[in-house]
């Protein structure tokens, strides 16, 4: 009997227990960069909204504080489908504005694929789009450092993208550890191998030639890993930018903060649905790039696979055991080398004795993200404090 409840979990976890130690090893190696002169004469940041009206003009004042980056650059929101004066708010802090409404195509994909249409129809110029969500502060290197990637001929990058004011809640100081593993140490790793470092939706970038070759087409909540797919499938590579950040505000707790988890978690789900029998079937067929991309889409998120690895330590069955202390052990260095590289501070650490607790959180929102996986989501601005 325990073998029977054993072996499912081992199975279940070895896929995510082999990325997460394959990813947190990487991530220690040095950088391997190659540069090919490309041209970046006008480099846009596309910031898609919906109801941002309370700190729309504080993203894009963080944007406006950058330091010139040798090219020209603007700085455009998409008010899309907005209910209120996100629109106005926007241009009075120095944005262009695009506004969009449509009652049946909703959602940021939605509202990226218009922008990057528009713009790129509008200017013969523009050879590179950045994407900041509306609650995001960037640093002041941002700009410069991703045109210059752009010069050195990134055909797409992501940032490090963390928690904006993580000091506010216990809750956001554990989000932003979280973040330091999967928004950091993660992309890191793959870029170090060569491979491609994946879309986060928040501080990412992507050039007109990339665009051209695959345009943004994604649909779902989780439209940053959907298009991410369709590059790596069409060949492209997502370069890691390790020099700058992002940061994204977050709900403190609430029913902001299960909405957006619930959203997030489903949409995962709903791709590992999807995509997991494509991936596989083209991984047989001989396109070895799409093995880790696979890889990443059987890791559970990190609290769910933590879970699991504990029923297995706790099933009397020695093999699977074995096998579950491992795996926690991976855990611990891959959650160990993201407070060194995320940079974290002895608050971050503290932060980690919450994890019990947040293991519980999800579980009782299982049955959410489970609905959240089987239906279309529309976009929703999540309540924050």
């Amino acid at each position: 009997m325990s073998a029977l409840l054993g072996i499912p979990l081992a199975a279940l976890t070895a896929p995510g227990t082999f990325e997460l130690a394959l990813l947190t090893g990487a991530s220690l190696l040095p950088e391997r960069r190659s540069k090919i002169a490309t041209p970046c004469r006008h480099l846009a940041v596309v910031i898609p909204a919906h109801d941002e009206r309370d700190g729309i003009a504080r993203c894009v004042r963080s944007l406006k504080r950058c330091t010139p980056p040798g090219c020209r650059v603007s700085i455009v929101v998409v008010a899309d489908n907005c209910t209120d004066d996100t629109a106005d708010r926007a241009r009075a802090a120095g944005a262009e504005v695009l506004e969009r409404e449509d009652a049946v195509r909703r959602g940021k994909g939605y509202a990226l694929e218009f922008a990057f249409a528009e713009l790129f129809r509008a200017h013969e110029d523009l050879d590179a789009v950045l994407v900041v969500d509306a609650d995001t502060d960037v640093e002041p290197d941002f700009l410069a450092v991703c045109a210059q990637r752009f010069r050195d001929g990134a055909a797409a990058l992501q940032c490090r993208y963390l928690v904006r004011d993580p000091e506010d809640s216990p809750r956001k100081r554990l989000m932003n550890v979280a973040f330091m593993a999967f928004n950091v140490v993660r992309p890191r790793g793959r870029d170090r191998l060569g491979l491609s470092a994946g879309i986060l939706g928040n501080g990412f970038g992507l050039s007109r030639e990339c665009l051209q070759a695959v345009p943004y087409a994604a649909r779902s909540v989780v439209e940053d890993l959907e298009h991410h797919l369709d590059l790596v499938r069409a060949g492209f590579r997502v370069q890691f930018v390790d020099e700058t950040t992002v940061r994204g505000d977050m709900p403190e707790g609430g029913s902001g903060a299960e909405t957006q988890r619930a959203r997030w978690e489903g949409g995962r789900l709903r791709m590992v649905r999807e995509k997991v029998p494509e991936l596989a079937r083209d991984l047989l067929r001989g396109r070895g790039r799409l093995a880790e991309p696979l890889l990443e889409l059987l890791l559970l998120p990190l609290s769910t696979h933590v879970g699991a690895l504990g029923l297995m330590v706790v099933i009397p069955f020695a093999p699977t055991q074995i096998a579950g202390a491992l795996g926690l052990g991976v855990v611990a260095s891959h959650v160990l080398v993201a407070l060194a590289v995320g940079g974290a501070t002895r608050e971050d650490l503290q932060a980690l004795a919450r994890v019990p607790l947040y293991i519980g959180w999800k579980l009782k929102l299982l049955p959410r993200i489970l609905g959240s996986a089987r239906r279309e989501q529309e976009w929703v601005r999540t309540e924050r404090a």
